[in-house]
């Protein structure tokens, strides 16, 4: 009997946990599934090679997806077909995307404190601030519970990506944020408790608040600053973590571990957009020169 679209999803998306991919993760790559189902209108099972590569064509050629999107369709597609279902396709070993090398967007501390003025709630102000403050990405900020906040020795657990937990430094003035906001819903557990509807379900709230309540808050940040027209996100106040921490002379190793990248790779972007190599590589050389 032939199998429906949605039980090879639920196939890939249970591979991609074993393979040990977040849930969130996992349903990203496992997203190609369900519009192959569509695009096919039969059982994916009964796909030949020759029909996946035309989707992947189609995906790439008419839908004109980016590299980043393709390389997720790349993931969902190996997955599905190679680990779950076992075939040896020769298309699926040679399934390769160019990698995008763009700069990451970055704004001066200016601008930072600008954001967080106009931040609106006590809420999405500190919010924004302990994500610029630790350099997190969306969810680890939003994850933060009562228990990660080392106050004696001035230090923040993340709960990282890829089950990487790091310690970050914590500000003085952001702990006193923290304590200021936690203090206004007295969560047991969670720093960033959903507030609910009515604003009151704070104390009692088990799930921190949603993803679309942050972004919509730097987004009314952002244009009450009068930013809006740069391309400023949440995750723009990390990559400006990262490059200031830099350009005050952190070394790149040590803004690596704070940042949770795997790599050291991942980290020299943001050498790209500092200038405080070349600063003081200009004054080293007026140095050098003027000794001749």
């Amino acid at each position: 009997m032939a199998k429906t679209t949605q039980y090879w999803y639920k196939r890939t998306i249970d591979q991609l946990l074993l393979m040990g991919k977040s849930k969130r993760t996992a349903e990203t790559y496992a997203r190609e599934i369900r519009i192959l189902g569509k695009y096919a209108d039969r059982p994916l099972e009964e796909i030949v090679e020759e029909e996946l590569r035309q989707f992947i064509l189609y995906r790439l050629d008419d839908c004109k997806l980016a590299g980043s999107s393709m390389r997720i369709l790349h993931c969902g597609l190996k997955c599905l077909y190679q680990d779950v279902m076992g075939n040896k396709w020769p298309l699926l070993e040679v399934l390769k995307s160019q990698k995008e090398s763009r700069l990451p967007m970055v704004i001066d501390r200016d601008d930072v404190g600008a954001i967080l003025a106009n931040a609106g709630t006590p809420q999405i102000m500190t919010y924004l601030r302990t994500v610029y403050s630790f350099g997190l990405r969306l969810e680890e900020a939003l994850n933060i519970k009562i228990g990660d906040i080392d106050g004696k020795r001035r230090l923040l657990h993340v709960r990282g990506k890829g089950a990487r937990d790091r310690f970050v430094p914590l500000p003085e003035k952001t702990y006193r944020y923290l304590k200021r906001y936690w203090s206004l819903h007295r969560n047991p557990r969670l720093i960033f408790p959903a507030l609910g509807r009515s604003g009151s379900e704070g104390p009692t709230s088990s799930k921190p608040m949603s993803r679309s309540s942050v972004q919509g808050g730097i987004r009314r940040a952002v244009k009450r600053a009068g930013l809006a027209g740069r391309k400023i996100t949440l995750h723009t106040l990390r990559h400006s973590y990262a490059t200031h921490l830099l350009e005050a002379g952190v070394s790149i190793k040590t803004v690596q571990e704070y940042l949770g990248h795997a790599t050291l790779q991942h980290t020299v972007r943001y050498l790209h957009v500092t200038n405080w190599g070349r600063e003081q590589a200009c004054k080293t050389i007026n140095t050098i020169m003027g000794e001749i």
